[in-house]
């Protein structure tokens, strides 16, 4: 056997850069890289060891450097996101901090199931010189580091205290991040002094490796039932999660439900699986949903979840699809998803079984007059979002207002990005995505500071299409490091930042459970918040970008103009109404408490028990 001697470092960058896929839509002579490079910050666990691989890897496996871990790694799930899974990238950090800060990225992972590698620095695995800089103790237990941290986020940990671990541990984070049932964040673990000591590694690890994507087909039993439930259905309704856009089955359902006359909802996840134009798109679904999706979901006699785990905000605190007469089916890869609700799992991929599905219900349509009445409300909605989202000359416009006017602005080729707060709900509800990859939003960890480094992600995966990030005051001072990084790397994406003075989503949610206006909006906060007078636009010019601050939704839409024109990044800040959200009568399970000496609170404990009553137990 033929052996290559590198340090453990080398290998790694060397094994990584030969790891390739097999997308669907391309040439079987013609897979990509899995891994498009490296975010780096580098300190005194990485710089050595990963440094110097990195830096000689740079034709094959290239470094960024951000600004921040945190956002480095949100810039990373976004641009794993943006490739459906496919392709994605490492992030590499010291031994303290830079690690930690990564924590609560590698859990938005998680939560959304969405491939990354980490590879923070760690502490040596030959303890000689311990404690080091930055090093976590543990009284009773010295393998413990601040790594120790990734291991309830991470579908796979490992700490790598020998170079030859790497053999069989890398096949295994390959598999993980690929594994369309566990796919999510790989953390390696990689002690500093491990990573410079060099092996005779099996020259064959280190040949070209080609990835494809298994297709899951359903179990005939399972199967048959669905295909029953169906061609009994006389109110059919489909919800497409974000399962649809991650199989590549976004096409194949437009056509299944058009050949079938089944009105499709999306889920958060799952919204641009339908252009807002197909005839049987009803959009948003549940608590940020339309009032058609919500309506239809509510009357429908067999729903069939696609791709989802129909979390709280899509099934309104199980209180909108768990009803009497009513047939759940879950068609979903992950069989931990599909039994969730008490449904009828269907377990398989989507694309596989979407396929299936459509080879044995031949002609079943459902009745057209569910058809029309889907799209009747459909209709309906859309005068509705015609009037949310008008031109007005109040002083300040609502976030509806602003959207918009963003979207009279934009491309259908564009990409929207957003994560916390009040937008995603009315992005849900409001926003008319153009397809597949048209919109981006994360909340399955509802993340706020995912927005601008997510942006540059979404850049970084698609630099033919403009990227507009819509981000509120209080997500954007959480984090705003990577638009200085988008500039630095050319990546230019068009930040709006919606100024309401503080966190006025949360301060509407703590009105509405009859609480005192009290450190949500800087108004009702302590100490002077009248002193903060932050300029945004001067901000962003700071950091290198286009800045500018815009008095209405008039000037808006002529800076959006100039900043799509622009060259590089550019940021418009306009002030919004934090009090003004768009109301589609949903309930979503927020406890309040039992007692309060509040007239209010307890008005509002008396409501929720009332709608409490409503769910299934």
């Amino acid at each position: 056997m033929t052996t290559i001697r590198l340090t453990a470092a080398q290998a790694m960058i060397r094994y990584l850069s030969q790891q390739y896929i097999q997308l669907d839509e391309q040439p079987e002579s013609q897979p990509v890289p899995i891994f498009a490079g490296a975010f780096a910050i580098f300190g005194h666990g990485n710089v050595a060891g990963l440094g110097e691989a990195l830096y000689q890897a740079q034709e094959t496996f290239p470094t960024y450097r951000a600004h921040n871990e945190q956002g480095m790694a949100h810039a990373a799930i976004a641009y794993a996101k943006s490739n459906q899974r496919n392709r994605m990238m490492m992030c590499t950090s010291s031994i303290g901090p830079g690690a930690t800060n990564m924590v609560t990225a590698a859990a938005l992972a998680h939560a959304n199931r969405l491939p990354v590698l980490f590879v923070p620095g760690d502490t040596f695995a030959n303890r000689k010189p311990d404690p080091v800089l930055q090093q976590i103790e543990d009284f009773s237990d010295p393998t413990i580091s601040a790594n120790d941290c990734f291991k309830p986020v991470s579908r796979y940990f490992d700490r790598i205290t020998r170079p030859e671990q790497l053999i069989h541990s890398l096949p295994v984070a390959i598999k993980t991040l690929l594994d369309s049932v566990n796919c999510g964040p790989v953390t390696l673990a990689f002690p500093q002094d491990v990573q410079a000591e060099a092996f005779d590694y099996p020259s064959y690890m280190f040949e070209k490796h080609v990835h494809r994507i298994r297709r899951v087909r359903a179990e005939d039993y399972e199967l048959n039932t669905v295909l029953n439930l169906l061609k009994e259905a006389v109110n059919p309704l489909i919800i497409a999660g974000g399962g649809v856009l991650y199989s590549g089955a976004a096409p194949l359902l437009a056509d299944f439900a058009l050949k079938h006359k089944i009105p499709v909802a999306e889920t958060q996840a799952g919204k641009g699986c339908l252009p807002w134009t197909h005839p049987c798109a009803v959009g948003g679904i549940g608590v940020t949903g339309s009032e058609a999706a919500n309506v239809l979901a509510s009357e429908a006699d067999v729903v069939v979840a696609i791709g989802t785990r129909l979390q709280d905000f899509t099934t309104e605190s199980r209180t909108l699809l768990e009803k009497p007469n009513k047939q759940l089916v879950q068609l979903n890869v992950t069989e931990f998803d599909a039994i969730k609700h008490s449904a009828i799992p269907l377990v398989g991929d989507a694309k596989a079984v979407l396929k299936q599905l459509t080879a044995n219900l031949g002609n079943w349509a459902a009745p057209q007059k569910w058809f029309d009445y889907a799209h009747h409300l459909d209709q309906k909605w859309q005068v509705t979002y015609n009037k949310l989202t008008a031109m007005n000359t109040a002083s300040l416009p609502s976030d509806a207002q602003v959207l918009g006017a963003i979207k009279r602005t934009s491309d259908k080729s564009d990409v929207v990005v957003c994560a916390a707060g009040g937008l995603p709900g009315e992005l849900h509800k409001l926003w008319r995505a153009e397809g597949p990859g048209s919109y981006h939003v994360e909340y399955g960890f509802s993340c706020m500071g995912y927005e601008i480094a997510g942006g540059l992600g979404v850049k970084m995966a698609s630099p033919e299409r403009d990227v507009i990030v819509v981000v509120g005051d209080g997500s954007y001072m959480m984090m705003n490091s990577e638009l200085a990084t988008s500039v630095m790397l050319n990546q230019k994406i068009v930040v709006v930042l919606l100024d309401n003075r503080g966190f006025g989503c949360i301060n509407r949610l703590q009105q509405g459970t009859g609480n005192a206006p009290f450190n949500n909006l800087l108004e009702n906060c302590a100490g002077e918040p009248e002193a903060m007078q932050i300029d945004f636009a001067a901000h962003a010019r700071a950091m290198g970008a286009n800045g500018e601050k815009v008095a209405d939704l008039e000037a808006l839409e002529a800076a959006l103009l100039r900043a799509k024109k622009a060259s590089k990044s550019t940021l418009i800040c306009i002030d919004t109404d934090p009090h003004e959200t768009t109301d589609n009568g949903s309930w979503w399970d927020v406890a309040i408490p039992q007692v309060s000496e509040r007239d209010t609170v307890n008005l509002a404990h008396a409501e929720y028990i009332d709608n409490q009553a409503k769910q299934p137990y």
